[in-house]
């Protein structure tokens, strides 16, 4: 089974929904996990978000990016460029995809429109790992 690493600044919403639609949609094919470079706590709305497409990510963790979880997995995926550039090299065999996916949380300043950023980026996310999966099952990944 492979496992994919999805990473961003905060962990607390980008990669925090990329693993929730990976678990989702993978039917268990892969080990998936999330972490950040600064975990701060999955984000209310980000729980909130993934709610509303009927994946509860309640019980997913904000963790902190580590070595040996870049040493475990096949697939590194960083979603913010801060993440992609304040990560070391990612050792040979392991496949790092960027994904540049905007913060809903600091782009927005009233609630509405946070909530709409983060419907967005959901969306978005979601594309993004239906593709990957795609790409992966005709072995082009």
């Amino acid at each position: 089974m492979k496992n994919i690493l999805f990473v961003c600044t905060g962990n607390s919403c980008r990669s925090q929904i990329a693993e929730g639609f990976a678990r989702s949609l993978s039917n268990e094919r892969f080990n998936i996990i999330s972490a950040g470079i600064y975990p701060s706590g999955v984000h209310p709305m980000t729980i909130a978000t993934m709610k509303e497409v009927g994946i509860d990510i309640s019980d997913q963790t904000s963790d902190l990016l580590t070595k040996d979880m870049i040493e475990w997995c096949h697939y590194f995926i960083t979603l913010c460029g801060s993440a992609r550039d304040k990560c070391t090299p990612v050792p040979r065999g392991i496949r790092h995809i960027h994904w540049e996916i905007d913060n809903p949380d600091v782009l927005y300043t009233s609630d509405d429109a946070r909530r709409e950023g983060f419907a967005r980026v959901r969306d978005e996310i979601k594309r993004n790992v239906q593709e990957l999966f795609n790409k992966i099952d005709k072995g082009e990944l």
